[in-house]
């Protein structure tokens, strides 16, 4: 599986071979059985309370649980036909522990008796007693307040899971159907649906209950030439969002300059590939990018995975010290610059901010995997490198006494560790609509959506292409452009930014599939932004001569 939106970069493979890992100890289901409720809430607290207890009475100094229902939905589809429908459950127990000063974790499939978390927690205890022995250095944990018994609800109005099946494929199909009649030669379509039912406990004395809901509507055209063979396609524009079905009800159309750009707070997806078949044929007769230095207009569907690869990932604090370089890594944003207090990770115009709270977000929660409730916090200030994400352990390293609230696993199966929290682009304070930016370039590239990218093991010099490209001339759209990648580095790239929309610009995208680890894990993140204007970046032209 890919690190990020597997399904967008690798242009969407046979059905079967589309799926991300599902989690560990995953069963399949009949999508009814997804409507079971899980644990009652009093039951999951004795269950928890039984955990704690063992862990402290067999030497832990600290303890938490993590008792998950994971249930998630897959709905795929090709032209007419569904291709493939997969449900999956899983429910088990995680138990993480300090015991001479040193972590230990175990993890129970379908635990359901105080007995079974008494044996979880013991041996979370050994495991932690025999990994002390070849410790260095104590673990140091930040304190932590307890929050008693709390809960935090995704705030959706309708849940997914409970609309009929045969409504989510008919609305597949009926899409499809919209873009062959609108010049695709072929489409994927495909509706991604998870929700988590988590529960926390902690001998900081917090239980908290949890229900998450992600949805991720999405698809690929293909339009081909029949003259040359050759073809072009183009993706959703849809961004994964924190949401139930409720989003895909809610159908607010958006428009810059006349071309249909990304869906925010709702996404109608006949529009939106209704206007990708059309665009994909045009793709087959626009004029080939001439290499060379443009300013770039970049929309928030395509900023997103920029912010994420060059921000999001460098910026987290286990990369910068070097314990974390698994998918594309370290980072180049090192200690030393963070504490000379004067570092320019772009222009004065750049504000970067991670954010947990957000409405609708793919990272929204009201508190982490160790039990810290979620914030906000900055990142870079006015172009300065001011903070970094960081998790309970870590936090002491940059001077501070309580974490981010940034830990998270990916499944009950799975030890938490430091992921990446919600990172945006601060929109504009100046009002500036995407049509006044536009106006003052003379020459330039309009970008709409994400495409391929790569980027070196420190997070510095990169290339990302997109989905749709328009040259801009004096001020002005003029027609299509193909062929398109930019190249920079983080630091020159963020430093060329002279322009960010004002917030009523401000849209959400992310990655549903973000891959960190080893073993790897997989995580949802949002990342948000207004249009952005970049001055005098390079531009290659990727088509392939023969």
């Amino acid at each position: 599986m890919d690190r990020r939106q597997f399904i967008q970069l690798s242009g969407m493979g046979a059905g079967s071979l589309m799926l991300p890992s599902l989690p560990a100890f995953s069963r399949a289901v009949a999508p009814e059985a997804l409507l079971e409720p899980g644990l009652d809430v009093s039951v999951k607290k004795r269950l928890a309370d039984a955990a704690l207890n063992a862990a402290k009475s067999k030497g832990a100094t600290y303890a938490d649980v993590r008792i998950g229902r994971y249930l998630n939905q897959f709905v795929i589809t090709r032209e007419d036909k569904v291709e493939n429908l997969i449900n999956t459950e899983s429910y088990g127990v995680g138990v993480r522990v300090i015991a001479d000063g040193c972590w230990g974790f175990a993890a129970l499939v379908d635990a359901r008796s105080e007995t079974d978390m008494a044996k979880a927690a013991e041996k979370a205890v050994s495991i932690a007693k025999a990994n002390a022995t070849l410790m260095k250095t104590p673990v140091q944990l930040a304190p932590q307040k307890g929050f008693g018994e709390v809960s935090w609800k995704a705030p959706i109005k309708t849940n997914a899971f409970e609309v009929p099946i045969k409504e989510k494929a008919d609305l597949l199909l009926t899409a499809n159907s919209a873009a062959l009649k609108n010049g695709a030669n072929f489409v994927n379509s495909l509706l991604f649906m998870v929700n988590e039912q988590k529960y926390f406990a902690s001998t900081d004395g917090t239980y908290a209950d949890q229900d998450v809901h992600r949805i991720w509507p999405t698809f690929t055209v293909t339009a081909i030439d029949p003259k040359t063979g050759k073809f072009e396609t183009r993706q959703a524009l849809s961004a994964p969002m924190g949401m139930s079905y409720d989003y895909l009800q809610a159908n607010p159309t958006d428009k810059v300059t006349g071309i249909t750009t990304r869906y925010n707070m709702g996404y109608d997806i006949l529009e939106d590939i209704t206007a990708a078949a059309k665009q994909a044929r045009q793709k087959l007769s626009a004029k080939s990018v001439e290499a060379g230095k443009y300013d770039l207009v970049l929309d928030p569907s395509h900023t997103w995975l920029t912010i994420h690869e060059s921000v999001g990932h460098p910026l987290e604090l286990d990369r910068v010290l070097g314990y974390e370089a698994n998918f594309a890594g370290t980072s180049f944003a090192t200690l030393d610059k963070w504490e000379s207090k004067n570092f320019n990770y772009g222009s004065k115009l750049v504000n970067f901010f991670a954010d947990k709270t957000q409405p609708n977000s793919l990272g929204a929660v009201g508190w982490d995997d160790e039990g810290v409730e979620t914030q906000r916090w900055d990142l870079v200030k006015d172009g300065i490198l001011v903070n970094y994400q960081a998790i309970r352990d870590q936090v002491h390293i940059i001077g501070e006494n309580h974490s981010q609230g940034c830990c998270y696993a990916d499944n009950w199966s799975s030890v938490q560790f430091q992921r990446m929290a919600n990172v945006s682009l601060a929109a504009g304070k100046t009002p500036l609509s995407v049509a006044e930016m536009i106006k003052g370039v003379e020459k330039g590239i309009y970008i709409i959506g994400d495409g391929s990218f790569s980027i070196d093991q420190q997070r510095y010099n990169f290339q990302f292409g997109g989905q749709l490209f328009y040259e801009i001339k004096n001020g002005q759209i003029v027609g299509m452009l193909k062929d398109i990648a930019y190249q920079s580095n983080t630091q020159e790239f963020w430093n060329s930014c002279v322009a960010v929309c004002d917030q009523r610009d401000f849209r959400l995208g992310g990655a549903f599939f973000d891959g960190k680890g080893q073993p790897p894990q997989s995580n949802a993140v949002s990342h948000g932004s207004s249009t952005a204007r970049f001055k005098g970046i390079n531009v290659i032209n990727t088509a392939r001569k023969i």
